[in-house]
């Protein structure tokens, strides 16, 4: 597998430079080379896959480096969000590129003003002629300033259209008057140059709209949600993994030294393992059987999604930290592997939609409610 060479040979010996808050470009460069159009469909040049091939992706690099798994998914994201509905300029312009591994694209789509709710956009659009006006701000843009275009969300044009009903447009990376500004010091993923962006006055081709107007609540759910959540999900499974594993072979290797008897032998660290092993492998199933059942357009696949991504964090948190423990002071170190992958699985309950909202988008959709409603 691709993904696993890449991770194996180019994210994971980098793993602790991207952890000082170096943006990956050789890893993502590498997977951009073969795997570039992952979702891309196929008559664009792209590998046509779909969900479940992106949580696998993403969990192999979550594994190794999740700021390089959180960079690639959400060029990804953004990438099946611009095939979804495509004009033959978009096509041409972006799809081609992508699925040719010479561009970069993402999403920007959280304001300062609106907080996890992503889907209520303050950002403007507004008709100039034939083409397009933007004016907004955005905040936490992965792959900020890095990338070659941002899947950009802006307020729909009626201001009486229901919650979740946004327009999105494609802008490109050099667009005069896209600016950013502040830095990424957060606490874990650290590599993925979250920056917030300023934009002023933008001026976008008729082009620039993805779909047409009135699509938008079908991007939210059919799109942008599903590809948005695997991409997470995947990632933080990765991260949680990569915990365990170290845990498991500190717990092989480590031996007492009066006696020089293995702690395996100690049946609480027995019991303790295999509790965590067990957890992690259900919320594997939950997320690949979400993904499939995306992917099969099955009647349970939004609610399954969502409790996968909510699932996955309450997963992660719990097993780095009890993985930390069981490795004792030696993973409570600086830049020991454990503290990362601890800081890291700690930003799965933040990154919208958050796991209360999650929760609640579950029970919804079992319950036929609008998940959007109030």
């Amino acid at each position: 597998m691709r993904a696993r060479e890449v991770a194996r040979e180019v994210a994971a010996p980098r793993a602790e430079e991207t952890d000082s808050g170096v943006w990956p470009d050789e890893a993502l460069r590498a997977l951009q080379s073969s795997l570039g159009g992952l979702v891309v469909p196929r008559e664009d040049g792209g590998s046509g896959l779909g969900l479940r091939a992106l949580a696998a992706v993403c969990e192999t690099l979550g594994e190794v480096c999740a700021s390089t798994a959180i960079c690639f998914g959400m060029h990804n994201v953004a990438s099946a969000v611009i095939g979804a509905k495509p004009t033959e300029r978009q096509r041409k312009e972006f799809l081609r590129p992508i699925a040719a591994g010479e561009h970069l694209s993402t999403l920007a789509l959280s304001e300062p003003g609106t907080g996890a709710e992503f889907w209520l956009p303050q950002t403007e659009l507004t008709s100039e002629g034939e083409g397009w006006r933007l004016n907004g701000e955005k905040s936490f843009v992965t792959n900020g300033s890095k990338a070659d275009s941002y899947v950009v969300s802006t307020v729909a044009a009626d201001p009486e259209a229901p919650a979740g009903e946004f327009s999105c447009v494609v802008v490109w990376g050099d667009s005069p008057g896209l600016s950013w500004h502040g830095s990424w010091d957060g606490i874990g993923m650290r590599g993925n140059s979250s920056l917030a962006a300023r934009l002023d006055d933008i001026a976008v081709g008729p082009d620039a709209l993805l779909g047409a107007p009135g699509d938008q609540i079908w991007y939210v759910f059919e799109v942008v949600a599903p590809y948005f959540l695997t991409a997470m999900a995947g990632t933080y499974l990765g991260v949680t993994q990569a915990a365990l594993t170290e845990a498991t072979a500190h717990i092989k290797r480590r031996r007492h030294a009066h006696n020089g008897r293995s702690i395996s032998s100690e049946p609480v660290l027995q019991h303790r393992l295999g509790v965590l092993w067990a957890e992690v492998q259900a919320t594997r199933r939950l997320v690949y059987w979400a993904a499939e059942e995306a992917d099969a357009g099955g009647r349970d696949a939004l609610p399954a999604l969502a409790a996968a991504k909510a699932q996955v964090a309450d997963t992660a948190v719990t097993v780095t930290n009890e993985a930390m423990t069981l490795v004792g002071g030696v993973g409570y170190r600086d830049r020991y592997p454990m503290e990362r992958h601890l800081r890291d699985a700690r930003a799965s309950h933040v990154m919208s939609p958050t796991t209360d909202i999650l929760r609640t988008w579950t029970g919804r959709a079992l319950l036929d409610v609008p998940l959007l409603g109030t």
